[in-house]
């Protein structure tokens, strides 16, 4: 946004009406409403989600909402966007395949927005950080942001694992949970912050603070995982479904406390983690969004602003059921 503002474009956010507590941006134009939405008659929609009507007038860019190409459906084609902005070479190469199949689309790798603080403002929290550590007379944080999906968290597998944890008070444990996670496994772990010292249930939402400031990191199967691996810190996970692992995965939900202390002290994967960055974002100069609004600028001035765009009448019936009827 702050880019699109500093070029001088009028911005308007869509967000549904359930998410529209947690909407961050004050200062913001924000609405629930689609017929304010199709009103606005934009030239270019962000979209970092699964699916934009095709009745809006502007250019459909896909930017993502993560970095997990292992999750079901990351590639799937539904025929929504014009312009796929990618993270990285992993990403870029599979959609110019799937461009080359469909031939409705355009793909162009410009990094992801959501990292750009990594470039711009790598240090903005040490200080958070450092009275945390204090305050807990710990030595080292360590994040726990597993996912909320029930077939591959591991939120239910670990508690015993954190009590042992625990016992180490040189570790100050994180706990950051998506907002979709179970609500019994909330109160779990919120229950475990409260008997353990060291151990804090965070609420707030912005999650990339919390990257920012860990040591090291558990998680499962989770996009941000590679968030974290790409600030070259270790990574542990529980039954990762990945591919292309490149850190310290565990086949079995035990020995959580034998395998934080070896990837702090040893950090066996340190090598590998290089691979990670170098194929799913190379970008470290924090200019990720300047990129994405210029990549569509040009295709803008190339192509011109789509009035509407072209779809299947299943898809558009799916739309109306989502969005409504404009």
């Amino acid at each position: 946004m702050m880019v699109l503002k500093e070029k001088g474009y009028p911005v308007l956010w869509f967000v549904k009406e359930a998410l529209f507590s947690k909407f961050p941006f004050e200062e913001a134009l924000v609405t629930s409403d689609m017929a304010i939405v199709k009103s606005f008659q934009s030239d270019a929609i962000f979209v970092p989600g699964n699916e934009v009507p095709d009745y809006l007038r502007g250019l459909k860019v896909q930017v993502f909402h993560g970095l997990a190409g292992e999750k079901k459906g990351h590639f799937r084609i539904r025929h929504y966007f014009d312009l796929y902005l990618t993270q990285g070479p992993y990403f870029t190469r599979k959609f110019l395949e799937l461009k080359n199949k469909f031939r409705n689309f355009e793909v162009m790798e410009t990094g992801w927005p959501k990292l750009d603080i990594y470039g711009r403002d790598f240090e903005k929290y040490d200080s958070e950080k450092h009275a945390l550590l204090n305050n807990h007379t710990a030595k080292h944080i360590v994040l726990y942001a597993p996912t909320f999906s029930p077939s591959m968290t591991s939120a239910y597998y670990l508690i015993e694992e954190f009590k042992e944890l625990a016992k180490n008070g040189q570790y100050l444990i994180l706990i950051k949970f998506h907002d979709l996670m179970a609500s019994e496994m909330i109160d779990a772990y919120k229950q475990l912050s409260i008997k353990h010292d060291n151990i804090v249930y965070e609420e707030e939402r912005n999650i990339v603070k919390f990257l920012l400031m860990a040591d090291c990191m558990i998680s499962d199967t989770s996009s941000v995982v590679y968030e974290f691996l790409l600030l070259d810190k270790p990574v542990i996970t529980f039954k990762s479904k990945s591919k292309s692992i490149r850190w310290q995965n565990a086949m079995q939900y035990e020995g959580l406390k034998t395998l934080v202390e070896t990837n702090l002290k040893v950090d066996p994967f340190k090598s590998e983690r290089k691979k990670i960055g170098e194929e799913y974002h190379p970008y470290t100069d924090g200019k990720s969004a300047l990129r994405m609004v210029e990549a569509t600028e040009r295709f803008i001035e190339e192509h011109g602003v789509p009035e509407r765009r072209k779809l299947s009448y299943f898809r558009r019936r799916k739309i109306r059921k989502i969005f409504g009827k404009y």
